[in-house]
């Protein structure tokens, strides 16, 4: 659930040569003048080492797995509204994305385009299209997105509500993918509110695909980072009516309303600080007196009667590529530079975010565009009483990544990465919810000290200069680099911390050298 995203067979494949892009030429100008020499240097190197080695191929589902959704169709009920915000869309583009929803293996589908086009073009070629499922709203006036989206929104009628943009594409097995996934979630006694998929890009004719995005289960601090959870997204109507678009955050309205749903899913409505308590609980007190598995246990059944929707399984990542984003001159995806005001809404919609639970810290740019970093008032764990241990990045003396955030076979995610590149979807640089993260640098919330004690058997200090736990005192310098025993520990804690109601969670700025 942790873990980076790891590229498997039937999502897409590596290979050994790829194709320099024109398009970075761009990137890396824009990054000059945002960041500076040194930092594009470095940006730009990891590129072209990237590209040099990677090369990825999106796998369209044949004839026989095609025919195979179409004939299990009958076994599934759900219904799909498809919103499109329309505007002066060039008709390849319009076609291109029609065509991609009409020919969905899954046919229980409406398409709702809002047009606000001031000329007549988007709706002379909808108008070709000879099929019932196609709803179309001529706009008296350009709104924006989020208000065009809203009209769109008010005439959907789908059981579960889908957004695309008006020059993408979805997969033909996307509908299908979803409503198998909601199936499966309602056989396992769960809701499905909100799902999203892998993505990747395509060129501007749709013949070639690459930088395939292989997404992580939902992650918390990965998503107030970044929006990558983006496209393909999905909401049951219900909640995303309630919900709608917020004109001022525009540009970002998808990610504000996913963190907003979050918000709703997991927390409940809850704006004030009693609520929030009633979510997260687990107070110092509380821990002294019964321990941290108790609270736990008490906490969480506050937690279910705070919400009839909360739960981290109302979300659910379905595992494949499922929508392309069309690369263009003016599409965010080849240009991040032609929509900067859309990562400051997103600044913003991240900062209410942080509003709403009642967290005081300041969302702040990163090196890269849509990447944002929170600094917090005092610190996180006063701030956020459900984080209950902090772990960073270990470096070596060539300054890449020996250790730090741990999957569950205790592997170090991000080895081997030079200390100025940024990783696989800029993840290396972002903070993030992790599975476990390395006792040698990590800082433990005071209630969960004693567990901590009792998991290494040895007291837990902090190193003054580091503010990690002072690994040396304790003789962990001294441990081969590839410890087993001390790894397994830090898996076994690490589990313990989240069994007891807490999150772990790993920011890339705190950081040590061994």
């Amino acid at each position: 659930m942790y873990t980076d995203a790891v590229i498997k067979a039937g999502k897409g494949r590596i290979m050994g040569k790829n194709i320099i892009k024109a398009g970075n030429f761009k990137k890396t100008y824009h990054y000059i003048k945002k960041n500076g020499l040194k930092n594009a240097y470095y940006a730009a190197a990891e590129r072209i080492e990237r590209e040099k080695r990677d090369n990825y191929e999106y796998h369209m589902p044949d004839e026989a797995r095609i025919g195979e959704q179409r004939d299990r169709e009958k076994e599934l009920s759900y219904t799909f509204s498809i919103l499109v915000p329309a505007y002066e869309t060039p008709a390849v583009y319009l076609e291109d994305m029609t065509d991609s929803v009409l020919n969905q293996t899954y046919s229980r589908l409406e398409l709702i385009i809002a047009d606000a086009s001031p000329s007549d073009t988007v709706e002379k070629i909808i108008k070709k299209y000879d099929d019932e499922r196609i709803r179309y709203l001529r706009l008296p006036e350009n709104k924006g997105i989020s208000a065009n989206t809203n009209e769109a929104l008010k005439e959907a009628k789908g059981d579960y509500v889908g957004l695309l943009d008006h020059d993408d594409i979805l997969t033909p097995d996307a509908l299908y993918e979803m409503a198998k996934a909601i199936a499966e979630k309602e056989k396992s006694g769960g809701t499905a509110w909100m799902l999203y998929s892998d993505e990747d890009k395509c060129n501007v004719d749709a013949t070639r695909f690459f930088e395939p995005n292989f997404k992580p289960d939902l992650n918390i601090d990965m998503l107030l980072s970044n929006n990558y959870i983006c496209h393909f997204l999905v909401m049951k109507r219900e909640l995303i009516k309630e919900l709608g678009f917020r004109p001022e955050y525009d540009g970002a309205q998808d990610y504000d309303l996913i963190l907003r749903a979050v918000d709703r899913l997991l927390y409940g409505d809850t704006e004030n600080t009693e609520d929030t308590k009633a979510v997260f609980g687990n107070t110092e007190k509380d821990a002294e007196k019964k321990g941290v598995e108790k609270v736990a246990e008490e906490k969480g059944a506050e937690k279910d009667a705070a919400s009839e929707k909360t739960g981290r399984d109302a979300v659910v990542h379905v595992d494949r590529v499922l929508y392309h984003w069309r690369s263009h001159g003016s599409s965010t995806a080849e240009n991040p530079e032609s929509k900067r005001y859309a990562y400051e809404a997103g600044k913003r919609a991240v900062g209410a975010f942080l509003e709403r639970r009642n967290i005081k810290g300041r969302v702040e740019n990163t090196l890269h565009l849509g990447f944002y970093h929170t600094e917090y008032d005092t610190d996180i764990f006063t701030q956020r009483p459900e984080v209950g241990v902090l772990g960073g990045k270990i470096l070596d003396s060539h300054k890449k990544i020996a250790g730090g955030i741990l999957d569950a076979e205790g592997q170090a995610l991000y080895e081997g990465l030079r200390k100025e590149y940024s990783g696989y979807m800029h993840r290396a640089c972002i903070a993030q919810e992790a599975y476990a993260v390395d006792v040698r640098c990590m800082r433990v919330r005071k209630e969960l000290q004693p567990l901590f004690e009792e998991v290494f058997g040895i007291p837990y200090t902090e190193d003054a200069q580091s503010g990690s736990f002072a690994y040396k005192e304790a003789g962990y310098d001294r441990l081969p680099e590839k410890d087993k025993g001390l790894l397994t520990k830090s898996i076994k804690f690490c589990c313990r911390v989240r069994q007891a109601g807490y999150t772990v969670v790993w920011i890339p700025e705190f950081h040590i050298y061994i």
